[in-house]
């Protein structure tokens, strides 16, 4: 009998350990929902951005770690310096206040085939996390059996549209909550510990730890010939009763790491002065009395001061031979590239006391933004998508010079930012900081047309960091084109007409050198050789840029007559436009691209690199130009209407047009499964079983045979600008079925959710997800007429508003708008419903 019942005990305790192993390997492949939490596999690549825009970056991993520690003006994807914070409970020992190492980090990574050396991924950790965000705020939740103590993780930095200041601060928090779940009082120890990353230890100037009230600051000088290294990083708190560890044991091998967990472990406390220079690193302590079910929170601030860069790229002046250096003067004090927050601040310490002072403010306000936001009844994928890639404004994607000016990449290489200059044909997308942070976007247009622009017309599709006048190349169709729509919708969202004023004449410049170069004949179309954001030359007329085009000539009308200036010569080219777009460009399902390269302007340069090789110029008297698209279904064939949608100007082209085209894009171009997909160019975007957007596909089976480059490809960023046109078009599951399957790739499995890729992380072509907002609503405010314009394509909604004075809540409901303004003022004097 006793056998039996050990036998059955056994059985039970078998079968009670697959259950759980069951629900652990459930949980652990459980797809993730959106906007809700990341758990298990889907944590595994999670990284939210921590920062102020153009102020670098820090990311709070899904498991609670510090990486890819981005401060130097530079990314710095691998950069994860050992910093950690620990709890010590006594009588249970201490763990580090994080979940468990994702595998992929254990092998393959860097160095670590020599075992992790140099990481303190070896410290033990809390058994379950799970990881949730809601901008700018990320939130980890920690719990293990061992310790009578849960612990829930709060990131941020201040994110409070129209302030752009207090957005771009070098500051960045976490907020520790531990609560006692026992039913005993427990007495312990908060630490915060980092190694000085700030040092280069074969440097040969000082490096050193220094006290500050209740933290330290981990600190790298400089000489006059690297001014560039030198930099600041503070870690402090609030509590009265900390004690600071400066300087850890001074040793060879892996010696200060293991003195440190040591003392961590025992719930030592005990202060160590400041050492001179060389400290390997240091640690706060908060000692601490839990009651049973009590809660305390211990609020890490986090600063940084670097103030000089070596950071400098673009070409030489028109009017220069100098290729290295500018003169200095208060706008630019530095031939490199120094941020906003050097002028605003003179040190650390000027960091440190703000941040201080103003914290509960800006955290006030922060969380103004993100109630507001999320304060919405819009579809969860739509608020994740438009969310996710808010995080691109705290990326070193983005830079903010010393003069204020914004300034950006396309995107973010491990170590370097990837395609310099503010892209124009890229930032066309990007419809995100224009309602968030308009005085920033107004001021990427003022250097467009400034420095940006010669005598003649010709606009810098790159501009040159610091921002500064530089030699004119071969102009961008798309970009040139494109900024003027911008020009307009900045002008409606700041509604300022002095600025308008003053850059009206140079956009008439910049649009006359367009038809000089791209339509000489005023075909209407762009029809003369123009490059473009495929990063090659489209020859003869196509929907694409023709599309742009005759939006650009809206903009221009419409200004113009606003202004009181002539534009019959503008009006009398759209009209010729429309017409050759609709008739000689559409097919009676797509717009399509005529290829054309002789009888032009501008002829082909047969002896260039692409038509060296022999069987190239067979394969040019063959089928033409490399790199076209020709009759193929074009997913941006008519983004110039789409940017007409978006920057609320007239579309250009007719809509049942341009929904068919849309609907073909669909049809023919979105794939739920890629198996079967065949894509030589840059496959990692979209592959195998995923699903994407692909840029173009063929249904006529006429592809050329060197397509343009990254045609096979499916970027996220098209990907949203044709959701959204599907949705303003009144394909609203259309174009949620694309979002869907975006987001679907970006579920922390594989991917990092808050950072979508294309050339480079963080790309700043994503940042058309926030169109999905207007789209769906049709909410928009017109600051000239203070009009605010409701277009609903979902019947009753709530949703979320950004102006240039201040953000909240639109309410439609029962054919009634209500407008509730949660941080600055909205003046609204007229409203208008359509049908959308």
């Amino acid at each position: 009998m006793a056998g039996e019942r050990i036998y059955r005990q056994l059985m039970i305790r078998f079968f009670i350990a697959n259950f759980i192993g069951t629900v652990v390997a459930f949980q652990a492949f459980a797809q993730h929902n959106y906007n809700q939490s990341y758990a298990g596999q889907n944590l595994s690549r999670v990284a939210f951005p921590i920062g102020g825009i153009g102020s670098g970056m820090l990311t709070l991993e899904g498991t609670g770690a510090i990486s890819h520690m981005s401060i130097r003006h530079h990314p710095d994807m691998f950069n994860e310096p050992v910093m950690f914070a620990a709890l010590f409970i006594k009588g249970k020992g201490a763990k580090v206040l994080e979940g468990p190492v994702p595998d992929w980090k254990k092998f393959g990574q860097r160095d670590d085939a020599r075992g992790g050396e140099g990481t303190d991924h070896g410290l033990a950790r809390f058994r379950s996390v799970r990881f949730a965000a809601k901008f700018p705020f990320g939130k980890v939740e920690l719990a293990d059996r061992d310790m009578p103590a849960k612990v829930t993780l709060t990131g941020w930095s201040p994110f409070i549209p129209t302030n752009a200041d207090n957005s771009s601060l070098p500051v960045g928090a976490l907020e520790y909550t531990i609560t006692n779940s026992s039913d005993q009082t427990q007495n312990g120890v908060f630490s915060y510990n980092a190694e000085n990353f700030v040092a280069n230890h074969y440097y040969v100037a000082k490096n050193s730890i220094s006290s500050i009230t209740n933290g330290f600051v981990l600190e790298q000088d400089t000489t006059i010939k690297n001014p560039e290294d030198k930099g600041s990083f503070a870690i402090f708190t609030d509590e009265p009763n900390t004690t600071t560890d400066l300087c850890w044991f001074r040793g060879g091998w892996w010696d200060p790491l293991t003195m440190a967990w040591k003392k961590i472990n025992s719930g030592d406390t005990k202060a160590v002065a400041a050492v001179a220079k060389d400290a390997p690193g240091a640690s706060l302590y908060v000692p601490f009395s839990l009651k049973p079910k009590e809660r305390k929170t211990i609020k890490v601030y986090f600063c940084w001061y670097v103030p000089y860069s070596s950071v400098r790229t673009g070409g030489k002046s028109d009017n220069s031979s100098d290729t290295t250096l500018v003169p200095t003067n208060k706008d630019q004090p530095s031939p490199y590239y120094m941020p906003w927050y050097a002028k605003r601040f003179k040190d650390i310490g000027e960091v440190i006391a703000y941040w201080k002072d103003n914290y509960t403010s800006l955290k006030a306000n922060t969380q103004k933004f993100t109630n507001a936001f999320y304060n919405s009844t819009l579809p969860p994928e739509v608020l994740e998508a438009v969310a996710a890639n808010l995080t691109i404004l705290k990326s070193p994607t983005v830079m903010r010079q010393y003069d204020g000016r914004f300034w950006g990449w396309e995107g973010s290489n491990d170590h370097s930012g990837s395609c310099y200059g503010s892209c124009t044909h890229v930032y066309d997308y990007a419809q995100s900081m224009c309602h968030l942070f308009p005085s920033l976007e107004c001021s990427m247009r003022e250097t467009e047309y400034g420095e940006g622009l010669n005598s003649f017309g010709n606009q810098c599709f790159r501009e040159a960091l610091p921002i500064r006048p530089q030699a004119h190349g071969e102009p961008a169709a798309d970009g040139q084109l494109g900024c003027i729509i911008r020009v307009y919708r900045d002008w409606r969202i700041s509604g300022d007409d002095n600025w308008i004023s003053k850059l009206y004449p140079k956009v008439k410049l910049s649009l006359d050198y367009c038809i000089k170069t791209f339509d000489p004949d005023h075909t209407g179309t762009t029809i003369e050789p123009h490059a473009n954001t495929y990063d090659i030359v489209f020859w003869g007329a196509d929907g694409m840029c023709t599309s742009i085009y005759l939006s650009a000539l809206e903009a221009v009308v419409q200004m113009g007559s606003y202004l009181h200036e002539n534009t019959d010569e503008y009006q009398t080219l759209l009209a010729k436009g429309k017409l050759a777009m609709e008739t000689k460009l559409y097919n009676g399902k797509y717009f399509f691209q005529k290829v054309q390269w002789k009888g032009l302007h501008q002829p082909i340069d047969t002896g260039s690199y692409y038509y060296k090789a022999p069987e190239a110029r067979v394969l040019l008297n063959k089928e033409g130009p490399n790199y076209q698209y020709g009759n193929g279904v074009l997913s941006d064939g008519v983004i110039g209407s789409w940017l007409a949608r978006v920057c609320d100007l007239p579309d250009p082209v007719d809509e049942n047009r341009v929904k068919s085209h849309l609907e073909a894009v669909y049809q023919y171009n979105f794939k739920t499964d890629l198996s079967n997909y065949s894509n030589p160019q840059r496959p990692t975007f979209a592959l195998g079983n995923e699903g994407g957007l692909l840029l173009c596909s063929w249904p006529s089976h006429d592809q050329p045979s060197l397509p343009f480059v990254y045609s096979n490809e499916v970027w996220t960023g098209i990907e949203y600008e044709v959701a959204s046109h599907l949705i303003f078009e009144g394909k609203v599951q259309e174009g949620l079925n694309i979002v869907r399957t975006t987001r679907k790739r970006y579920d922390g499995r594989v991917r990092n959710p808050f950072d979508e890729y294309e050339c480079g992380h963080w790309y700043a072509r994503a940042m058309s997800s926030y169109a999905l907002l207007q789209a769906l609503t049709g909410v928009t405010y017109d600051a000239v007429t203070k009009t605010l314009t409701v277009d609903s394509r979902v019947g009753d909604f709530t949703t979320f508003l950004s102006t240039n004075t201040g953000f909240g809540n639109v309410i439609y409901k029962n054919g009634k708008v209500a407008l509730k303004v949660v941080y600055g003022k909205i003046d609204v004097q007229h409203i208008q419903v359509k049908k959308g």
